[in-house]
């Protein structure tokens, strides 16, 4: 693969590059994503790719207090030239959006890509038309699965409780389940599960290990209640219009090879090892594993759980997000996932 890609880039390259100057704004600097792939496909491979006409200033939305709802709509009015966040957030502006990380539909990381390039089209249009923008990749956050700082034994449990979601069709998968929905922002959840303005909370498991919510945990359930939490990655279509077609070759090709590429490989294994992080079930190599009690998901919890889904959840978003995006949803990542939203003609 670095083989082919650096092949790829030379091939490129044989025409020289115009010098660009790129601003780009990254998704949480605390997280792996942004410290493991992100940051050095910016900052180093793509400009070595590049030799050296493609620069980067690289600064994250949380450096810069930006609201995760406005990423994208700075990005479209042309603020910066690249920016990364998850694709929830920005459901406000395009509900259709939520079909692209949809819960309990993906448990291993194959079958989760496999969902997001089904979707890809979608994604390409929407991004398109809401945000004037070029998608550029699409990479995963471990599956959001459930810290509570609560007893639990089952998914029937989190009934009557009050849970911060992930992602607008996360709360509402909660509501349908009798959980209450609660909107905290990432960085407020550990002292919101300490003072009890919520019992449990969803986010990626090496998310969590790596925020500290595991000082104020003491149950995890991996069950993936608010799917993998799709990371976009796009370019304001004017500046990505204004590239040369190598330019924009290059980027295309560096940006799929050596770091959606490699994300996507890690995932699987990441939320193994983020579970034994947590729970100490198992060797931790983030750091010092932690004593979260696991929860084993029954069969029964994920019959339940697919039928609240497909029952509810699914036809609510079809009524938002209107019948063409359902129709297309239904003919590329139903037919991917093999699960069909009813009553959409």
């Amino acid at each position: 693969m670095k083989f082919t890609a650096i092949l790829t880039a030379t091939t490129i390259l044989a025409t020289p590059l115009a010098a660009q100057e790129l601003s780009v704004v990254g998704s949480w600097s605390s997280l792996p994503l942004h410290k493991q792939y992100e940051a050095p496909f910016w900052t180093e491979t793509l400009p070595a790719a590049s030799n050296g006409e493609i620069s980067v200033s690289l600064t994250t939305h949380n450096q810069m207090n930006l609201g995760v709802g406005d990423v994208f709509r700075l990005l479209g009015q042309g603020v910066y030239d690249v920016g990364m966040t998850v694709a929830d957030y920005a459901v406000a502006d395009a509900p259709e959006l939520e079909g692209l990380d949809v819960p309990l539909l993906a448990l291993t990381a194959e079958e989760a890509r496999a969902m997001v390039d089904a979707a890809r089209p979608m994604v390409e249009d929407i991004f398109n038309d809401r945000f004037n923008s070029h998608v550029l990749a699409i990479a995963p956050y471990p599956p959001q699965v459930v810290f509570c700082n609560a007893p639990v034994t089952e998914l029937s449990d989190l009934e009557g409780l009050k849970v911060r979601a992930s992602g607008r069709m996360t709360a509402q998968f909660l509501e349908a389940l009798g959980a209450e929905g609660i909107n905290v922002s990432f960085g407020e959840v550990p002292g919101a599960l300490q003072n009890g303005v919520v019992d449990c909370a969803v986010t990626g498991a090496g998310s969590g290990y790596s925020a500290g919510w595991w000082e104020v945990s003491t149950h995890l359930l991996p069950i993936p209640l608010g799917g993998w939490d799709s990371v976009v990655t796009a370019m304001n279509l004017d500046r990505w219009n204004s590239l040369d077609s190598e330019t924009q070759s290059l980027i295309e090709s560096q940006i799929e090879t050596e770091f959606e590429d490699p994300a996507w490989a890690t995932a699987q294994d990441a939320l193994v090892n983020d579970i034994a992080c947590l729970t100490g079930n198992g060797e931790c190599p983030s750091g010092e594993a932690r004593d979260m009690t696991l929860v084993e998901v029954s069969d029964a919890d994920f019959e339940r759980a697919r039928e609240v889904l497909v029952n509810t959840v699914l036809p609510d978003w079809a009524e938002r997000a209107g019948d063409e995006w359902a129709q297309r949803w239904n003919a590329s990542v139903g037919e991917t996932v093999g699960v069909t939203i009813p009553g959409v003609n």
